[in-house]
C-alpha cells in the first residue's frame, strides 16, 4: 500500500487517548502513545507495545494487521479505525490468541524521534547480562 491510498482524513499520525479495556493511566509509559496512518513503514507504540502496522482501506474506514512485542514478547493482531464527527479515531484493537480493546485517538504530529524498532525476545536474555 502506498501512501496515496490513505484517504487524507485518516492520513498522517494519531494520537492514542484512551482505552475501553486496558488502564490508560498507564498508556504512555513508553512515550506518547502513536498509531500512523501512512502506508509508508507504519508504526504503533501502546502501553509497552511497540509494532509494524500495514493499513488496509475498507468501506468503513482502515484496517490494519500488526506485529511487534509486548516488552519483550512477541505478538500481533489485526485492528480497525474509522472516522468520528469529531475528527477523532473510534479504534478497535485485537491481539491474537488474548485481549481486545476499544481506542480513542486524535491527530497528532509526526513525532521528532521515530518510534523505536519492537525489541525481540533475544533482546531480552541479553540485556540481562
Amino acid at each position: 500500500m502506498t501512501e496515496r491510498d490513505i484517504p487524507s482524513e485518516y492520513y498522517g499520525w494519531w494520537r492514542i487517548i484512551k482505552t475501553s479495556n486496558w488502564n490508560s493511566d498507564d498508556i504512555d509509559i513508553m512515550g506518547k502513545s502513536l498509531i500512523s496512518i501512512t502506508g509508508n513503514d507504519d508504526r504503533l507504540r501502546m502501553f509497552v507495545l511497540l509494532a509494524y502496522v500495514n493499513c488496509k482501506v475498507i468501506k468503513t474506514g482502515v484496517s490494519f494487521t500488526w506485529e511487534g512485542a509486548w516488552e519483550y514478547d512477541p505478538v500481533s493482531g489485526t485492528g480497525t479505525v474509522k472516522l468520528r464527527k469529531d475528527g477523532r479515531l473510534s479504534g478497535r484493537i485485537k491481539i491474537k490468541n488474548g485481549d481486545e480493546s476499544s481506542f480513542i485517538a486524535e491527530r497528532a504530529e509526526e513525532p521528532e524521534e521515530t518510534i523505536p524498532a519492537p525489541p525481540s525476545y533475544r533482546d531480552k536474555w541479553c540485556r540481562r547480562w
